[in-house]
């Protein structure tokens, strides 16, 4: 069984003074503070996400 592609997305900028939406997806990426990093599954879904907020993340690995 082959192992799911991954990408790792840091946060950059803060969510202060910005829309719902944004927040809300930073949250849903699991991203709540400055500098902080997850590794996600490389999924359409999480591209959309990112893609939502370029001002707001990273990709630093994939």
């Amino acid at each position: 069984m082959a192992k799911a592609k991954t990408i790792v997305v840091q946060q950059v900028g803060s969510p202060i003074r910005r829309e719902k939406s944004q927040r809300a997806t930073l949250i849903g990426l699991g991203l709540n503070k400055m500098n902080k990093q997850r590794e996600l599954v490389d999924t359409p879904e999480v591209r959309g996400m990112i893609n939502k907020i370029p001002h707001l993340v990273r990709v630093v690995g994939e």
